[in-house]
């Protein structure tokens, strides 16, 4: 039997939605059938929490009760609440925040695959805050990848900016982005603070060719730091070459956590595309 906390605020909350109750008079309850059995703790956790979401109770960017808030009022054990969060959290629908808390999820925006997409015009177009921060601006000798994706001869000078993107304070995309300096050279000169490196390619240098790759996978050490999640927590990885004239401009990586955006395109395709 659950105890008497979890009846309360979770078996009226979210079992009633799923189980079906059959009076045979007024003071009597027909018996449950086993398709009606009570779920696991942990998923009556997670659907007390849906239902303070669905309910409106709680709203985008409310912060959710920590964990031993919910532990003491719902009379569960510690291990089942970060069951239920975590889950969640994989689901899309709590953002977890380390040394901050757990907040209802934005529904995750998404980004067009067939154009190049400024995040920060995608963002405020949403009417929320958008804000960037470039970590590193430098001049440095090309790694064999980034030599090979931008056609440089092995030890080549390239430009090199690391740049973290936020929406309503909270990381969503991490821009790691190389630069050939034959094509751009007053790109490292710029006050990046205030023009986004993105911005100024586009204003300088026309884009004639562009590659989109999407990849997934896990973020390295320094990645999940700066995006602030778990080094667990799986990411959409957007990979952008540009050529103007056949010559290559940039290589970046764009780098997404899974649970905060996603990337997506729609289009009308050409008759002799229609193959189905």
């Amino acid at each position: 039997m659950p105890a008497p906390a979890i009846r309360d605020k979770l078996r009226t909350r979210a079992l009633a939605k799923t189980r079906k109750v059959r009076r045979t008079d007024a003071h009597a309850t027909a018996p449950e059938s086993a398709d009606s059995a009570p779920a696991a703790r942990y998923e009556q956790v997670k659907q007390y929490i849906r239902n303070t979401i669905d309910s409106g109770e709680r709203r985008a960017g409310d912060r959710i009760p920590s964990e031993l808030d919910l532990v003491e009022s719902l009379g569960v054990s510690r291990m089942t609440v970060n069951r239920a969060l975590r889950e969640l959290t994989n689901e899309g629908l709590l953002t977890r925040v380390s040394g901050v808390g757990t907040f209802v999820a934005e529904s995750k925006p998404q980004s067009t695959l067939l154009m190049i997409a400024h995040i920060g015009d995608e963002i405020r177009s949403r009417g929320h805050e958008y804000s960037y921060q470039a970590v590193l601006v430098q001049r440095e000798v090309a790694p064999v990848h980034v030599s090979n994706a931008l056609g440089l001869p092995l030890g080549a000078s390239v430009f090199h900016v690391i740049c973290v993107h936020r929406e309503n304070g909270l990381p969503v995309q991490l821009e790691d982005r190389y630069v050939n300096p034959a094509i751009a050279p007053d790109f490292i000169e710029q006050d990046f603070s205030a023009t986004r490196p993105s911005e100024y390619l586009f204003s300088v240098v026309p884009a004639h060719d562009v590659e989109h790759v999407v990849d997934a996978g896990l973020p390295s050490r320094a990645e999940a730091e700066l995006l602030q999640i778990a080094v667990e927590e799986p990411c959409l990885t957007l990979m952008r070459r540009t050529w103007t004239s056949g010559v290559a401009v940039t290589f970046a990586r764009f780098v997404h956590p899974g649970s905060r955006y996603r990337l997506g395109c729609r289009f009308a395709p050409e008759s002799s595309q229609r193959q189905g």
